[in-house]
């Protein structure tokens, strides 16, 4: 008879440590042994295999944690070795390189180990996260926002705190605003595009142009619509949508004419002619609707404050044209973020605003885009902003 069949017909065997009746499945299989299985069970078998190890710890001086048996998790739990608690496997993360498909520790101890891990290796996790994904550290970061004052350099407003990159090449350019550094990602870093916004918000585009061929006017409607045109509520259906009505309310237009903008427009966004018009684009001093835009340029221009000397520095500043290095009286290399040069270091927070100007003219005359219009400029509620649909 083999020792297979024989192993498997004995149905319990006494372990000689504990002096336990245990079925032979509680037991490692010995060829050695009369029987073939070992001589203790394997609960014992393991306090023993402990025993030995911690002793040749100990004299080592290492400590080691306490003898905990594997096979005393129950289905569907796992122990954390961290935090030493069984829990439910849906307390831990995935980790393909398991042979359990499980990571190691449950995920509030993984979490904690993490960032014990980055902030031993890195510093901190910021540091961590500036190495991986910019490849500089925070010391560097500091070091820029040194550099430019504490602002953000193209809208010399708001603190500095973001890191902006070229998606491109992957280089870091410089540090910026949160509104900003969203409004270079919603306008793509395309610097032509930037400046058409500028010039959209200025009435001075290829749209300006149309809208005063239409109606006399680059822009109409408004809240205050209703004053002079009284008449302009009640034309078609009584029961218009909902869509209809909010238009109406906010931007003194209606159904009709959102479609005879859109039609005027092909379609398309009154700023960069690239997408299709999705939002109504209104000036948010006079309420005055602009155009239809799509919603990378709508929201854009709202990120960057509906500005055109912030559009036309962030077009600059992608380009590489806005931040430059010169050298001070004192031999010294600092940058310089406006014409006329002034050091960044020298001018206190909120005392940016004539330089603001003198820089937004001076890029708009030696960087011309469009012409100014020789129409005048819509300033407020008249008969120009009406439209016949016809």
């Amino acid at each position: 008879m083999s020792e297979t069949i024989r192993v498997s017909l004995m149905r319990s065997k006494k372990c000689l440590d504990c002096g336990e009746e245990k079925p032979a499945s509680e037991f490692w299989k010995l060829k050695a042994s009369k029987d073939g299985l070992a001589h203790y069970c394997k609960a014992c078998f393991g306090l023993r295999n402990s025993r030995s190890y911690r002793k040749k710890q100990a004299s080592l001086g290492k400590e080691t944690r306490a003898y905990r048996r594997h096979s005393a998790v129950p289905e569907g739990m796992k122990y954390c070795p961290q935090c030493k608690v069984v829990k439910p496997i849906e307390d831990f993360g995935r980790n393909r390189a398991s042979s359990t498909g499980l990571a190691t520790y449950c995920r509030p101890c993984h979490n904690k180990v993490m960032a014990d891990e980055r902030r031993r290796n890195h510093g901190s996790g910021r540091n961590y996260q500036l190495k991986l994904r910019y490849g500089i550290t925070e010391q560097q970061v500091e070091q820029m926002v040194l550099e430019q004052g504490g602002v953000c350099v193209i809208c010399l407003r708001a603190d500095a705190k973001h890191v902006d990159h070229d998606h491109l090449t992957g280089l870091v350019r410089r540090i910026l605003c949160f509104k900003c550094n969203g409004g270079l990602g919603q306008f793509a870093d395309d610097p032509a595009r930037l400046r058409l916004a500028a010039d959209y918000l200025e009435l001075r585009g290829s749209h300006a142009r149309g809208m005063c061929i239409e109606i006399g006017v680059p822009v109409f409607g408004g809240p205050d619509r209703v004053r002079w045109d009284p008449n302009w509520r009640t034309r078609g259906d009584s029961l218009k949508s909902a869509r209809h009505y909010h238009r109406r309310r906010r931007y003194g237009i209606n159904d009709e004419d959102a479609e005879w903008l859109l039609k005027m427009q092909m379609g398309q966004c009154a700023v960069c002619f690239d997408f299709p018009a999705e939002h109504v684009d209104h000036d948010h001093v006079s309420g005055a609707v602009r155009g239809m835009a799509c919603s990378s340029c709508n929201t854009g221009m709202g990120q960057l404050r509906d500005d055109p000397i912030a559009l036309r520095r962030a077009a600059d500043y992608v380009e590489g044209r806005l931040v430059q290095t010169v050298t001070g009286e004192d031999g010294r290399t600092r940058l310089s973020l406006t014409v006329p040069d002034v050091d960044p270091a020298s001018v206190p927070r909120g005392g940016w605003k004539a330089f603001w100007e003198q820089d937004g003219e001076y890029r708009k005359q030696t960087l011309p885009f469009d012409e100014e219009l020789d129409t005048p400029v819509w300033e407020g509620p008249g008969p120009a902003g009406v439209l016949s649909h016809e």
